[in-house]
């Protein structure tokens, strides 16, 4: 099926046919549904901690910080906007002129108040002659949203979400991903240093290296701190192979095969390569202004603090299973800590001896390990956390997407469209292990995670192959402890509109 000129354009990908011919296969045999014991909520998986407990976390983490551990916010960049415009595209092509839904509407009617208005308004000089007022007056909406999104005015269309102007300022409009450097010096600094790591695309790379050059002076000066700020993009070699709807390799018109990204999970081979301690992990577009961070920043050193508190109970107890002394009692106190405090549970752990019992909990104990932040279910497309059963028998804390989830089983839809909580990617993690080594990230994947989607180029059907994502398959065999926090930490940005929220003004 494979011929020369195939292997050799696998093989310039970082490729191996052994790969290529699995995930062909994987498109015949498709991905099995997971296993559910109930969606998670409050005193069932999830943590809902007192202020009292709050103020606790918080000294704990300020307390971490100042020993001189390695901090990073890991930020996946490489998304373009485009979908955040797709009304706005559909209304350049419509055959009318004046905007008419309502989304149109809302957009010209509150167009003052979007960070970007003066930008876009220089641009409509330059190239329209016409600042945005006067082109509203003569009824040539268009020319203001082709401005918008065209390559010869701001470009919106096709720029990444990371680099629109976002929210306004005095000193000037910031994006997000300067608010994401305002986050790092707000709650991820360790002893003046605030290590930043954003994932771009190959495409937008450049644009974000002089992003930064330009504005990261200004914010060390401002709070005091020295950036490090690196970038990676996804790597070709987590690329997949699309297949025709008949699950035969899809070739372009030239007859090559075509290969597409493998979706967020891909992003654990860029994670496994960050050196740190601790890594903070949240989407470039949920970013709020400075008059509203400080829920963000409280609730993410609450986050924090419970993964330091939980990584040493660990450690000393893999310590402790290292000397091969302690008592039926101590074994006992470990069990209660997988079981309660990690979430994770087996059925049969009575009937283990005690030499089993170790090299369980010995597994269990030494892996990585994420807090994750979930908001209270408001509807928003997206995961949900809950506990599932896991190939090895036990029970533990997943965060599942709807395509996960077998839709004719009633009692599984029923958990999904009737949990409390959502998953809004606010993760804190730990990724080395308790004599300081990291873990190799790629080993705690669950490959039967992955999905098949339905997609189309140039007019044809194919079927896409998605890895597991980043914060469901790909963290499968982590540690995951899910703590509540408040809506106002999530304010992520789908449409050009949503700028117009109160969180975003």
């Amino acid at each position: 099926m494979l011929s020369e000129q195939d292997l050799k354009q696998i093989a310039a990908r970082g490729i191996t046919e052994e790969q290529v011919n699995h995930q062909l296969g994987q498109f015949k045999t498709g991905f099995p549904f997971l296993k559910l014991e109930a969606a998670a909520a409050i005193g069932k998986g999830i943590e809902a901690p007192t202020e009292e407990e709050r103020a606790k976390c918080i000294e704990v983490w300020n307390q971490y910080k100042q020993e001189g551990h390695k901090i990073v916010k890991f930020v996946p960049a490489s998304g373009a906007a485009s979908r955040m415009f797709k009304d706005m595209f559909a209304f350049v092509d419509a055959p009318y002129d004046a905007p008419t839904t309502d989304f149109e509407k809302y957009f010209f009617d509150h167009i003052k108040q979007f960070a970007f208005r003066e930008a876009l308004c220089q641009k409509c000089k330059d190239n329209e002659g016409k600042k945005i007022r006067e082109l509203m007056d003569e009824g040539n909406y268009k020319a203001i949203a082709r401005q918008m999104l065209s390559k010869e005015g701001l470009n919106y269309g096709q720029l990444p979400k990371g680099l629109l102007l976002f929210h306004n300022y005095e000193e000037g409009p910031r994006t997000p991903m300067e608010e994401h450097l305002v986050e790092a010096a707000l709650y991820a600094n360790s002893n003046g240093e605030a290590n930043v790591h954003f994932t771009v695309s190959h495409d937008h790379l450049e644009l974000f290296k002089q992003k930064v050059a330009e504005k990261a002076d200004f914010y060390a000066k401002k709070f005091g701190v020295k950036y490090n700020i690196s970038f990676s993009e996804q790597k070709p070699s987590t690329d997949t192979i699309a297949a025709n709807p008949d699950n035969t390799p899809f070739r372009n018109d030239d007859g090559s095969l075509l290969f597409r990204p493998g979706g967020h999970g891909a992003l654990i081979q860029n994670l496994n390569e960050i050196d740190a301690d601790v890594v903070f992990i949240k989407n470039i577009d949920n970013v709020v202004p400075d008059r509203l961070k400080e829920d963000t920043v409280v609730y993410k050193q609450l986050l924090a603090g419970i993964l330091v508190q939980l990584q040493q109970k660990a450690f000393e107890y893999l310590r402790l299973l290292d000397t091969g002394k302690y008592s039926h009692e101590q074994l006992e106190e470990i069990i209660r800590f997988v079981q309660r405090d990690l979430c994770c549970r087996r059925f049969d752990i009575k009937e283990l001896e005690d030499a089993e019992l170790v090299i369980y909990l010995r597994k269990k104990l030494n892996r990585p390990m994420r807090v994750c932040g979930v908001v209270k279910n408001v509807g928003e497309p997206g995961g949900g956390p809950f506990l599932t059963y896991n190939q090895d028998g036990t029970v533990s804390l997943q965060i599942l997407e709807s395509s996960q989830i077998d839709k004719s089983n009633e009692e599984y839809m029923r958990m999904f469209t009737e949990g409390t909580h959502f998953n809004p990617v606010d993760l804190v993690c730990a990724i080395k292990d308790y004599q300081g080594k990291p873990f190799n990230l790629p080993d705690f994947v669950d490959v039967t995670t992955g999905f098949i989607s339905s997609k189309s180029k140039n007019g044809r059907e194919l079927k896409a192959l998605e890895l597991p994502g980043l914060w469901n398959g790909a963290m499968s065999d982590w540690n995951t402890v899910f703590v509540e926090v408040p809506l106002s930490t999530f304010n992520p940005v789908k449409t050009v509109n949503d700028l117009l929220r109160d969180q975003h003004q």
